[in-house]
């Protein structure tokens, strides 16, 4: 994207974009600040604590927009398209609940790459839609950025809080195997400095090749900037909050701040809420749709508890909860990721023209 097409964006994004990116930006800054002050005073809310917090980002505030982000990229598809679109949702989802039913490790590992591939592609496209990406000029260099911010989402927290990121995980583990992680317990002393090390690696190259690519109408500076600011967020802020707060205050906001900035794409099929301008029958089809999401979201996750072994593992309701939504939403956000964008060629789910 070059200077004037950046310029260009940056004209059309208006007010309402510019402030939901600043209240996202501000929503991390603020979280570093108290639970900084928090570290420096001595003190750590209680796991209890930081557990309900998890609870209210990932189920009250962030799963509704999960499900808004494909309403949006359905609404004017055709029929066909929009049947092709759930099955391979529901093959997707079941694939994954397959391989952590028979190998619960290997299913941990891809949750873990599916967060980074959802909260660095998702920010790709906010980019390019907003700030601009006029210092990313070749696929590659589009993968680094991804896996440099999506990375922050979990590499991060592997090295600042590696007790706590160790427990949940044999908690999702063991659902399935109830010995959890034990069996892998060495591991850890390996994987945590190369995962830290690796993860340096991808974050110098991401802002150093931008730096070298820099156009010097900011993208590169405003990427580099909420770069580091993810860095230091899943630094300091205790790992069951940050994630619990990240996918709604940073990756809903931003999407929302893409939404404001890109054009609607032309209609393939008939509207789901209709073709009239009457706002009640509107607002009758609208509620029908987010019920129907909804039934079928607990379809899913009532599916997913039914075939685990241990849903609820460990002996306090709160930790049991988190890991299972914690593996139940990444159940859904495969498919919400593979189908949703990588397989759309013709919009997908972080549209931007």
């Amino acid at each position: 994207m070059g200077v004037s097409e950046t310029l260009r964006r940056r004209v059309d994004t208006g007010q309402p974009a510019v402030t939901v990116q600043t209240l996202s930006r501000a929503a991390l800054v603020g979280l570093i600040l108290v639970f900084g002050a928090l570290r420096l005073a001595g003190h750590t809310p209680a796991m209890v604590t930081q557990a309900g917090i998890y609870l209210l980002g990932m189920v009250a505030l962030n799963l509704p927009h999960g499900g808004y982000e494909h309403f949006a990229n359905l609404r004017r598809r055709a029929m066909r398209f929009r049947g092709r679109y759930v099955a391979g949702y529901l093959l997707a989802a079941a694939l994954f609940v397959g391989l952590f039913l028979l190998v619960p490790v290997a299913g941990l590992a891809l949750a873990i790459g599916v967060a980074v591939l959802k909260g660095g592609g998702g920010d790709l496209h906010v980019l390019r839609a907003t700030t601009g990406t006029s210092h990313l000029q070749s696929r590659l260099q589009r993968l680094v950025a991804v896996a440099a911010r999506g990375g922050a989402v979990m590499a991060v927290p592997i090295v600042a809080f590696p007790g706590t990121f160790r427990w949940f995980s044999g908690l999702m583990v063991r659902m399935v195997e109830p010995a959890g992680l034990s069996a892998h317990a060495g591991l850890f002393e390996l994987t945590g400095p190369l995962i830290g090390a690796g993860y340096v690696g991808l974050l110098v190259a991401h802002l150093g090749w931008g730096a070298y690519n820099r156009t010097g109408d900011g993208a590169w500076l405003a990427d580099a900037a909420e770069t580091l600011l993810l860095v230091g967020y899943f630094a300091i802020v205790p790992v069951v909050v940050a994630v619990g707060l990240y996918f709604p205050l940073w990756y809903s906001l931003r999407q929302v701040s893409r939404e404001l900035t890109t054009t609607e794409p032309p209609a393939t099929g008939r509207d789901l809420l209709g073709e009239d301008a009457d706002p009640g029958a509107i607002a009758f089809r609208a509620w029908g749709v987010l019920v129907a999401g909804a039934m079928a979201t607990a379809f899913v996750a009532g599916g997913f508890w039914v075939l685990v072994p241990t849903p609820v593992p460990g002996s306090t309701l709160q930790f049991g909860l988190v890991a299972f939504w914690s593996m139940f939403i990444s159940v859904i956000a495969l498919p919400h990721v593979v189908v949703g964008d990588l397989l759309d060629g013709q919009r997908g789910i972080w549209h931007v023209p």
